[in-house]
């Protein structure tokens, strides 16, 4: 790191800085905090969804992916697709019903018991899935780019992965404490910008040097099965048809019902911003395959043509990974490690400013989120009669608590990420997704879906995704013998384990609905597609115009050329 690249990134940070301090002049009530006054543009929420959607587990993990197994995780980044359905299809109930977070919608539409389910159950995944990932991603560059940085306390030595990992999550947790949500829209709008732009000139110095896109397709071509995008139904780890069933499943309930996602539309001035916000960050998200994902194909190029040399996989004696009687590469030094390889001065710092803005993007949005999860839906509940500033004052101590966790999971986070960071997130995210896009889905377009209903589906599916995701674990420990019946669960295929919970949730919940009574017509008005009232659908239609739809057409048409150019790249 040459001083022009601290440059670059002090001057990143100043600029945050001023973003905060301006956030946080107004911050007197919830709606303040938690949906930023309700007054934000279309631009900035669909850069902010966007920006909290790349973290640095997407940088880095999809590089790694981009190594290990080639297009395979292509699927869950086009899925632009599901940005335009949460604009069209879920944001008119969501806006209209003037809530504040998902579970407070699943209450308004079923009952409280959904509710708690929904806000604890997303609380917890928050902690241990997202930020534990994103921190460990962000670790993991400042390792590879900063070898030497340490510090000496309390007679041990701390290393790059500790200090860069301690120091993002507090100056993270600090700005989002003070400037809110409406710190975390503006500070991603600019880091989407940075985080394009540094990835673009991986993506370019990277091709320059291997001789072009052709080079690269033709060293793919002598593994084509290993980074083909649609897999045989024979392989272990993406076939396609678990891929058609799962990667929607996944994407419907991080898109369209996850508080960490939907919050941003939320906080949009109007319905029609909120929609133009999703599908200009529709737009946004059809490109991470190629700034993200390729790079990782790239740095396989390169490393097999000794240009770069990527770090083989360690074991805890520090004796390389061997896989068919072969060194297997590190996928998650990937992209660091083109970073340091390929980039001027410079061009260096802007990078590794946009690795920043990527962590801190969505440990911000994350924070936020999981702040006001606790205090709408769990001490507001509890203390019904608060007022509105003592409730920010809660949420900025939530925020802080959230900190705190996050920092007691950094020293497990080594031990969750062993296979590949995106691949483990994928895989967690589908154990968790099934029982909640049953539920929505149903409870929009069936009016009989009743309270009791979900509440057996939610239950019954975290349950049994929570159970598979356990034995997995300990089956990936060997704790149980060869050939045995939770052997057999814990390595079946996490796609096909994906599918499998989503048809019982659907069926609990349909079938639980069905033999208990219906829920009153007062109950479901305006929260279904059937009970919609005539003044909703008015006001609904007047929301879009032709505009709306050609740009809806046009973020579609690019993920259908994605789809067909990447389905036969290596044919």
């Amino acid at each position: 790191m040459h001083w022009i690249d601290w440059l670059v990134i002090a001057t990143y940070f100043a600029g945050l800085i001023c973003v905060v301090w301006w956030s946080s002049k107004k911050q007197d009530t919830t709606k303040d905090y938690f949906l930023a006054g309700r007054n934000i543009g279309w631009f900035a929420v669909g850069a902010s969804l966007f920006a909290s959607n790349i973290g640095s587990e997407h940088i880095v993990g999809l590089a790694g992916n981009g190594v290990s197994s080639g297009m395979a995780m292509a699927h869950w980044e086009l899925h632009a697709w599901v940005m335009i359905t949460l604009g069209w299809v879920f944001v008119p109930f969501y806006y209209r019903s003037g809530v504040y977070t998902m579970p407070e919608f699943l209450e308004r539409r079923f009952n409280s018991t959904a509710r708690w389910i929904l806000s604890v159950v997303s609380l917890i995944a928050y902690v241990v899935t997202k930020v534990s990932v994103t921190v460990y991603a962000g670790a993991k560059v400042f390792e590879t780019l900063l070898p030497d940085v340490g510090v000496t306390l309390a007679g041990h030595f701390w290393g790059p992965f500790w200090v860069g990992a301690i120091t993002t999550v507090v100056l993270t947790g600090i700005y989002t404490v003070f400037g809110g949500l409406r710190a975390v829209l503006y500070t991603d709008t600019a880091q989407a910008v940075i985080l394009l732009v540094g990835s673009f000139f991986i993506t370019f110095f990277g091709l320059s040097k291997l001789g072009g896109w052709g080079e690269l397709v033709s060293i793919c071509k002598s593994n084509s099965e290993q980074f083909a995008l649609w897999r045989p139904m024979s392989d272990p780890d993406f076939p396609w048809l678990g891929i058609l069933i799962v990667s929607p499943v996944v994407g419907i309930w991080y898109w369209c019902t996850d508080q960490y996602i939907v919050q941003r539309t939320l906080a949009a001035k109007n319905l029609t911003n909120a929609r133009r916000g999703t599908i200009w960050g529709g737009f946004l998200k059809v490109w991470p395959v190629m700034i993200f994902l390729v790079p990782g194909l790239i740095g396989y190029a390169l490393h097999t043509k000794g240009i770069v040399e990527i770090p083989y996989k360690m074991d805890a004696q520090g004796v390389a990974v061997l896989e068919n009687g072969e060194k297997v590469l590190d996928g998650d030094q990937v992209f660091p490690t083109m970073v340091s390889s390929l980039l001027p001065i410079g061009l260096r710092g802007l990078v590794v400013g946009g690795l920043l803005a990527a962590l801190m993007s969505s440990l911000s949005s994350l924070f936020n989120s999981c702040a006001s999860l606790f205090t709408v839906d769990i001490y507001k509940k509890l203390h019904p009669g608060v007022s509105e500033k003592y409730l920010v004052h809660i949420g900025r101590m939530a925020t802080g608590v959230i900190v705190v966790l996050g920092l007691f999971w950094i020293p497990i986070m080594p031990l969750i990420a062993d296979g590949g960071l995106y691949k483990y997130l994928q895989s967690v995210q589908g154990y968790l997704a099934p029982p909640i896009t049953a539920v929505f889905l149903l409870g929009l377009f069936c009016k009989r879906i009743n309270g009791k209903g979900a509440v057996a589906g939610l239950t019954v599916g975290f349950i049994a995704g929570m159970t598979k995701l356990a034995i997995q674990g300990m089956a990936g420990a060997n704790k149980f013998a060869d050939d045995s019946v939770l052997e057999f669960i814990g390595n079946y295929n996490f796609l096909y384990a994906s599918g499998w919970l989503l048809v019982i949730s659907v069926i609990v919940v349909v079938g639980v609905s069905l033999v208990t009574k219906p829920p009153l017509d007062s109950q479901i008005e305006n929260l279904t597609y059937s009970t919609a009232s005539q003044a909703q659908r008015q006001e609904n239609r007047k929301s879009w115009n032709k505009w709306d739809v050609i740009a809806t057409a046009g973020v579609l048409g690019l993920v259908l050329l994605m789809y067909l150019y990447f389905s036969y790249w290596l044919n």
